[in-house]
């Protein structure tokens, strides 16, 4: 026996709203754990290296 259409669509929206809540609570635990503050700074400062500082020339003098 074949599930109706509406069980299937009322199955598929639980379980997708379901995952989505846990898939965003486990995202959200890994990025604002504080054991892993040291570690994110690092790879942000890593991704711009020497951004603390102004370029040498100005912008039109580029070369």
């Amino acid at each position: 026996m074949m599930p109706s259409h509406e069980t299937l669509v009322v199955l598929a929206k639980t379980f997708g709203l379901f995952w989505m809540m846990g898939f965003f609570v486990i995202v959200a635990v890994l990025a604002f754990r504080p054991s892993r503050k040291a570690a994110y700074e690092r790879v942000a400062l890593s991704i711009l290296p020497g951004a603390d500082r102004p370029l040498d020339d100005g912008p039109g003098e580029r070369k």
